[in-house]
């Protein structure tokens, strides 16, 4: 497809300007580039990145897009987070952090948030240790992490300070919300994908222990 074309696709997501469009084209081409040595994203979906990855992780701001503040958990590839930074460099305003533990994906993230120009901010540690460093986050975003009460657990220091959380599920996230009985309480509201019938985005508001001793 050609740019303009790729241009309409996405904007049919989210608004994307021609300078996000630029930032977005460095993302692709370093994850192109990446990716011969370093496994960054499924290998079948490289063919159809700006689809499955960045119009996928678009998502995120077309379900928040007043939210200024973001916290991506398990950044690996940077989907979202690094696709949440190339639209976020727009505003003055903005944070966006990017925790990942593991160093070769941390040079990755933090090469291309370099040539992009986006100001996101990259945290080479476990996510559990990140929770310290970054306050006050509007929204935290995950991307094939871990199953939903672990990912709860990694992102509680926000979510129980009222943070929102927005999740990319499979269709059996059922099953995974019915693992989080008897450990969290929530509010929840599951947003078809409008990129793939397989997924949703899971939306978490009002997060709440529960204290099984009390029981």
């Amino acid at each position: 497809m050609s740019g303009e074309v790729i241009l309409s696709e996405l904007s049919r997501i989210h608004p994307v300007s021609r300078e996000t469009f630029q930032r977005l084209k460095v993302l692709v081409a370093r994850v192109e580039e990446w990716q011969k040595k370093t496994n960054l994203i499924a290998p079948s979906t490289l063919n159809d990145i700006w689809n499955r990855h960045i119009a996928d992780s678009l998502q995120c701001i077309r379900l928040k897009p007043e939210a200024r503040k973001w916290v991506d958990i398990g950044s690996g590839g940077g989907f979202p987070g690094l696709v949440i930074a190339a639209v976020m460099a727009e505003y003055e305003n903005s944070s966006v952090h990017l925790v990942e533990s593991i160093q070769k994906k941390c040079s990755f993230l933090r090469q291309v948030n370099r040539q992009m120009e986006a100001r996101a901010n990259v945290h080479c540690s476990r996510i559990e240790e990140a929770g310290l460093d970054i306050e006050n986050p509007e929204i935290v975003t995950a991307r094939a992490l871990a199953a939903l009460p672990l990912l709860l657990e990694l992102s509680s220091p926000w979510l129980l300070n009222g943070a929102v959380g927005l999740f990319h599920k499979g269709r059996d996230f059922e099953a995974e919300l019915a693992d989080c009985d008897g450990r969290w309480e929530f509010d929840l509201i599951s947003h078809e994908s409008i990129i793939s019938t397989d997924s949703v985005i899971l939306e978490i508001h009002n997060l709440k222990r529960i204290d099984a001793s009390a029981e």
